[in-house]
C-alpha cells in the first residue's frame, strides 16, 4: 500500500483519487457484477489504449488543470520565461539609452548580481512556500534575527564557522516554528508569519539593543565571501547560484518537489494519495527559514554587520519576484527559473533608478504597480484557460 501511495504522490495533484477505491476498482470485476461472481478476463478487443480511454472518461468529471485538458498549453511556462527575458532585454535597452557610460560596464553588472544575491536566496525559499499553497511574511525579520544572533560577542568568540552555523540554525528553527503553527496549530499562514515577523524583529532589536553589531577582524573569513572573487565574480554570487541550482533540482527532480506541487494544487487529494500534508508544510517553511539563514550570512559578508534593520521589506521583494515569475499565489504552479528572472527584473529596475538619480519612493511605487499588473495578468490567463 505504501508503494501505491508513493506512486500516487508523484502524479499531478488534480489526478489523485478523490474517494476511497471501491469494488469497481478491482481488476477483473465489472461494475454492477453480483457479489459472488468470480472475476473473469476482460472482454475481447479491450486493449490497453481502450482501458486508458475508459479510465480517462471515468475521471473526466474530476476537475483537471488547464494544462491536462489542453496539451498545447504545456509550454506556457516556457513562453512566460521568454516574456521575462524580453522584459530584461527591454530594461537593458533603457539602461543603455539613459546611462550608456555606466550601465553596460562590468562593475555594474557585478553590482546587479551582488544585489540580487541576498534577496535571491530568500526568493528560492519563498517559491517553495508559495507553490505549496502558503505565504511567508517573516523572511526579512528572520534574516535580521539570524544576522544579529550570529554577530553577538558570544557567538563571534567561537569563530566564523560557528557564526555561519548559528545563522543557519536560527533561520531554520524559526521557519520550523512557522510551519508548526500553520500545520498543527491550524493558524492561517498570513497571520502566523505576520506574528513571526513582529516577534522576530522585536527579538532582534532586544538582542542588539538596537545597535549595529560589527563583524570582528578575526572573523574576516565572513567578509571574504563578499570581497573575495573568482574569475572576477564575488563569492556571494556563487553561493547564490549554488542555492538556485539546488532549489531547481529539489523542485524538479525529487519526490519532495512533486509533493510540493501536489500539496499546493489540491491538499485534500494529496492527503488521500498518502502525502503527509502537515509534515510537508512544516518542511517547506523550514526550507524557507534555511534560505533566510543563508541570506543572513550573505548580508553579513556584504555589510560586515548584523543589524535588526537588515531585511526591511525583503518579503515584498521576494513575493513580488515570485509573482512576476509566474508562480500562482493559490499554489500548485511555479518555477525557480521564473522567480529568478522576476528577481532580476526588479534588481535591474532598482539599478536603473539609482543610476538615474531617481527617488527611492518612486522605486516602491513602480514595484507596486508591477505587482498589480502581474496579478491581473495571472487572473486573465487563468480565466482564458478555464473551460
Amino acid at each position: 500500500m505504501n508503494e501505491a501511495a508513493n506512486d500516487a504522490a508523484g502524479r499531478d495533484p488534480a489526478s489523485a483519487p478523490t474517494s476511497a477505491p471501491g469494488r469497481a476498482d478491482r481488476p477483473g470485476v465489472q461494475p454492477g457484477s453480483p457479489p459472488g461472481e468470480r472475476p473473469g478476463p476482460a472482454p475481447a478487443g479491450r486493449t490497453d489504449a481502450a482501458s486508458a480511454s475508459a479510465s480517462g472518461s471515468a475521471s473526466g468529471s474530476a476537475k483537471l488543470p488547464a494544462l491536462a485538458r489542453f496539451p498545447l498549453l504545456a509550454r506556457a511556462g516556457e513562453v512566460r520565461h521568454l516574456g521575462l527575458v524580453a522584459a530584461l532585454v527591454l530594461l537593458a535597452l533603457v539602461g543603455l539609452a539613459t546611462r550608456p557610460e555606466t550601465f553596460a560596464t562590468y562593475s555594474n553588472l557585478v553590482t546587479i548580481l551582488s544585489l540580487a544575491a541576498t534577496i535571491g536566496v530568500i526568493t528560492v525559499g519563498m517559491t517553495f512556500v508559495i507553490i505549496g499553497g502558503g505565504i511567508d511574511l517573516s523572511v526579512g525579520a528572520i534574516m535580521a534575527l539570524a544576522s544579529v544572533w550570529a554577530t553577538t560577542l558570544a557567538t563571534q568568540s567561537y569563530g566564523p564557522v560557528v557564526m555561519v552555523i548559528c545563522a543557519l540554525l536560527v533561520g531554520t528553527g524559526t521557519g520550523l516554528v512557522n510551519g508548526l503553527l500553520i500545520s498543527y496549530g491550524r493558524v492561517v499562514p498570513f497571520i502566523a508569519t505576520l506574528a513571526m515577523m513582529v516577534a522576530a524583529g522585536g527579538l532582534a532589536q532586544r538582542m542588539s539593543d538596537r545597535r549595529t553589531q560589527l563583524v570582528r577582524p578575526e572573523n574576516s573569513a565572513i567578509v571574504d565571501l563578499s570581497t573575495g572573487r573568482v574569475l572576477g565574480i564575488p563569492l556571494v554570487v556563487y553561493v547564490f547560484a549554488a542555492v538556485v541550482a539546488a532549489g531547481w533540482v529539489l523542485l524538479n527532480r525529487t519526490t519532495f518537489g512533486r509533493r510540493t506541487y501536489a500539496v499546493g494544487g489540491n491538499p485534500e487529494a494529496a492527503r488521500i494519495a498518502g502525502i503527509d500534508v502537515r509534515r510537508h508544510t512544516v518542511l517547506l517553511y523550514g526550507l524557507s527559514g534555511l534560505c533566510c539563514g543563508i541570506a543572513a550570512v550573505i548580508i553579513m559578508a556584504r555589510t560586515t554587520t548584523g543589524s535588526s534593520t537588515h531585511g526591511h521589506l525583503y518579503e515584498l521583494d521576494a513575493i513580488a519576484a515570485v509573482i512576476i515569475g509566474g508562480t500562482l499565489l493559490t499554489g500548485g504552479k511555479g518555477t525557480i527559473i521564473g522567480s529568478i528572472l522576476g528577481l532580476l527584473i526588479f534588481t535591474v529596475i532598482t539599478n536603473l533608478f539609482i543610476l538615474n538619480g531617481l527617488n527611492t519612493s518612486d522605486q516602491l511605487i513602480a514595484k507596486g504597480l508591477i505587482i498589480v499588473v502581474a496579478v491581473l495578468l495571472q487572473r486573465r490567463g487563468l480565466g482564458s484557460r478555464s473551460p
